[in-house]
């Protein structure tokens, strides 16, 4: 029976657009292609204009939407409820200035050429919507999520995400259909609605929800919750209407009240890459091949004018809100492409007869030249860069740090600033707390991660600077600044867990010095005979003073400068507060 069982549909239809996808994306890397574009061109291949080989699109197009979910909710998590009331100015002036210009530039060139006035605002709302998914990555890849560019783009885009709503109501009415303005206003408060409830959720439920979750200490029930709480708020939000979408980025801004919130991010960051990568694949599949080649004056052409309105009608609205002229030009340039929600807006469209721009092969035009955008956008920011650095010389774009709005605040682990030559603590038992209080009496940086949230809350409570997550994942690594560390340390460990983080330190920084303690002599003698442990310290009296003396001397710290951090930091008290979940 086992032999004689076929495939599921979706299996057959997934495992086709991963290898391909894979190897093109391969192929394309090694010629300095980012994998976006890959993914886009094997979608074109293997698609039905390409050579077939994907017969169910529906079944890939709904993978797709969990990506684009799974996006959204990192995305969330990324950013605080109070980063986006910082952003606020952004999301409502900037966002509504942009969306607006466009739509009404557009829709004053579409009726030039004799095109009904609701054809040409349909088409004016699709060119203003960017793509959330290639900006994200594009910004995640440079290291700019926090930057001011960063900032502009994505208080833009959670404009446009939350304008989609409206939108799709609205092309009912641009279309003939019965309806009026009441239902628009309907939809948009009961989307206000879920809003104040994520707030209230955010603030009360998820912090203390989390914080039980992660006292288990188990990866996956960590995980399932995470999950279950985006995959069942934008079940919700479904049911009322409103975008799955913005359920799964409002759950992300749940979780980022978490003190977890680094180790979620971590955690989901793996799927969102997979699903992701379904996504692009699944926007090339849409790409008629044939179209394009016949019609590819035409396609440029329009392809042309969309990055020329979208150019000046983000600029203008990022210097409308006195954005460095700089940050002006980079982010209108970041959000110079057609979003994946303007297809379900043009789906909208579709039901109630309007086409974009009112040509004869609308859609495939509008595919044609969304595909083509996105393909070309990551090599358009790199240019972006250049042309802002030149126009703003020595202009300054670089993650800045929000300040903490009172000191009961936990530290948003995204705004620490990067690291370089500095110490990683993995974990904060009481060997890494001593560590930890030498360093910073010799007034040398350092990250601490852990995967306990109680440690963190401690360490975060008298100011330090303190990751919770598993130094395992990428996202966690590259946030302590794993690549550019002089030394890490894991002095809290058993051996197995100590061989496991020297191997992933070695795999980041192949030069940082590892240093380790052990309870056992022989445990030590196996963790330095494997060449993966610098220094392993064994002795039971004196392991806190060879722990701190071994750390300070790979920063050449002088030995009386050593001796007397060494008495002051075993003289202290080092008792964790009381705790107090309130």
């Amino acid at each position: 029976m086992l032999l004689a069982a076929s495939a599921p549909p979706l299996l057959t239809e997934l495992a086709i657009l991963l290898v391909a996808g894979t190897l093109i994306a391969f192929v394309s890397s090694r010629f300095g292609v980012v994998p976006i574009v890959g993914f886009l061109v094997a979608g074109a291949v293997i698609g039905p204009s390409g050579i077939g080989l994907i017969s169910d699109i529906d079944l890939v197009n709904q993978s797709a939407d969990i990506g684009v979910m799974l996006l959204l909710f990192t995305l969330g998590i990324e950013f605080s409820l109070e980063r986006v009331r910082q952003l606020a100015s952004l999301v409502v002036i900037g966002g509504a200035s942009q969306v607006g210009l466009t739509t009404g530039i557009v829709t004053g060139i579409v009726m030039a050429f004799g095109v009904e006035w609701q054809t040409a605002v349909f088409t004016g709302l699709l060119v203003s919507l960017s793509s959330t998914a290639i900006v994200l990555k594009v910004l995640a890849g440079r290291r700019a999520m926090t930057s001011q560019t960063g900032n502009v783009s994505v208080g833009l885009l959670i404009f446009q995400d939350l304008a989609i709503v409206a939108m799709v109501l609205a092309v009912p009415l641009l279309g003939g259909e019965t309806g009026g303005p009441v239902d628009i206003l309907l939809a948009l408060g009961k989307a206000a609605g879920i809003v104040v409830a994520v707030v209230v959720a955010a603030r009360t439920l998820m912090p203390a929800l989390l914080r039980h979750v992660s006292r288990f200490q188990s990866a996956e029930v960590f995980l399932l919750a995470i999950l279950a709480i985006c995959f069942g708020t934008a079940y919700v939000t479904s049911l009322l209407d409103v975008s799955i979408s913005l359920g799964a980025f409002l759950a992300g801004l749940m979780v980022s009240e978490s003190r977890v919130a680094a180790r979620a991010l971590g955690e989901v960051m793996p799927l969102q890459i997979l699903f992701s990568a379904t996504f692009f694949v699944s926007i090339g599949m849409l790409l008629d091949v044939g179209y394009l080649a016949r019609n590819l004056p035409l396609v440029v052409g329009l392809a042309a004018s969309v990055v020329v309105i979208k150019l000046f009608t983000t600029a203008s609205a990022a210097l409308l809100l006195r954005q460095p002229r700089a940050v002006a030009i980079s982010g209108a340039v970041v959000l110079a492409q057609v979003g994946e929600f303007s297809f379900v807006l043009e789906r909208a469209g579709q039901e109630v007869g309007l086409v974009p721009a009112g040509l004869a092969n609308g859609t495939d035009a509008f595919i044609a030249v969304t595909v083509l955008l996105m393909a070309f956008s990551p090599f358009g920011v790199r240019w972006g860069d250049s042309l802002a650095a030149r126009l703003e010389a020595g202009a300054d774009d670089r993650p800045s740090r929000r300040p903490r709005i009172d000191d009961d605040d936990m530290p948003d682990p995204a705004d620490y600033e990067p690291l370089t030559d500095h110490a990683v603590v993995n974990g904060f038992g009481p060997r890494a707390r001593r560590i930890v209080s030498a360093l910073e009496l010799a007034h040398i940086p350092y990250t601490i991660v852990s995967l306990d949230p109680e440690a963190q809350r401690w360490a975060a409570s008298t100011g330090r600077r303190v990751l919770i997550g598993d130094v395992s994942r990428n996202l966690i690594a590259d946030r302590a600044g794993l690549r550019d560390a002089r030394i890490v340390l894991s002095v809290d460990s058993p051996p197995s867990a100590v061989e496991q983080f020297a191997r992933i330190a070695r795999e980041h920084n192949p030069d940082v010095a590892v240093l380790a303690w052990a309870a056992d002599p022989a445990d030590a003698a196996d963790l330095e005979r494997e060449g993966l442990v610098d220094h392993v310290v064994a002795e039971r009296q004196a392991a806190h003073d060879a722990l701190i003396a071994h750390a300070l001397g790979h920063f050449e710290v002088p030995e009386p400068a050593t001796e007397a951090v060494t008495h002051a930091v075993l003289h202290a008290e080092l008792t964790p507060p009381d705790e107090d979940d309130s």
